[in-house]
């Protein structure tokens, strides 16, 4: 019972994301289906809401779990997400999550408004990108990558390997964002933003000069 009143207030951010997941998904499901997709696709960070100017869509579409199961998802968000909370503090963890998720977004979306504007033949518009993964990846891949032992030496390369291997398989834009959210993981882990201790700095006790302790008398004081 205390843990689960500690946690909260432990990983606040975790928490404010995850309700918020929750709650959206409760809400679609209780739609019906041409609601559900009128929401997806008014939320989805494409190159016709990069046209007229709706940015906003670059933080909403982060609010709908696609692709994998709805509670799959939301877990995945709390154990990654939560997992670097934990280690790095709530604006680090959060900073490093909306990175992610923000950058990898422009730089597929942006290639594809870039020959959008190029006025090239054959570029989809109006496509469907929502999703938690590419902070989820992101994040992922930061941890990995600052952990020592086995996890480290065989996690990182695996997950590497795997979306590596989903590029080559499916050729689709979300799988060239997850491995750029993965590279992207791994330039945030060189940076001392995840790496600088997120509490107060304590100083450690500075012990006192045996050389002065051994000149006072047994008892007496200076």
């Amino acid at each position: 019972m205390r843990a689960a009143r500690t946690l909260p207030r432990r990983l606040p951010g975790t928490a404010v994301y995850v309700t918020a997941l929750l709650l959206t998904a409760w809400w679609l499901k209780g739609q019906p289906a041409a609601e559900r997709a009128r929401f997806v696709r008014h939320n989805s960070s494409n190159v016709h809401h990069m046209d007229v100017g709706k940015w906003w869509t670059l933080f909403t579409s982060g609010l709908v779990v696609d692709g994998v199961p709805t509670l799959v998802g939301i877990a995945a968000v709390a154990l990654v997400l939560g997992s670097a909370e934990w280690r790095w503090g709530t604006r680090r963890a959060c900073g490093v999550f909306v990175f992610g998720h923000l950058t990898a977004t422009l730089l597929t979306e942006g290639a594809l408004w870039l020959m959008h504007v190029a006025h090239l033949p054959g570029v989809p518009t109006r496509s469907r990108d929502v999703g938690i993964s590419y902070g989820l990846v992101t994040t992922g891949a930061c941890l990995l990558a600052l952990v020592d032992g086995p996890l480290r030496r065989y996690g990182l390369p695996l997950l590497a390997a795997a979306l590596t291997a989903a590029v080559l398989y499916d050729q689709k834009l979300a799988d060239v964002g997850h491995l750029t959210s993965f590279a992207l993981g791994c330039l945030a882990a060189r940076t001392a933003w995840p790496r600088t201790p997120s509490g107060p700095v304590r100083a450690k006790p500075v012990p006192p000069d045996s050389g002065t302790a051994d000149a006072l008398p047994s008892g007496s004081s200076p």
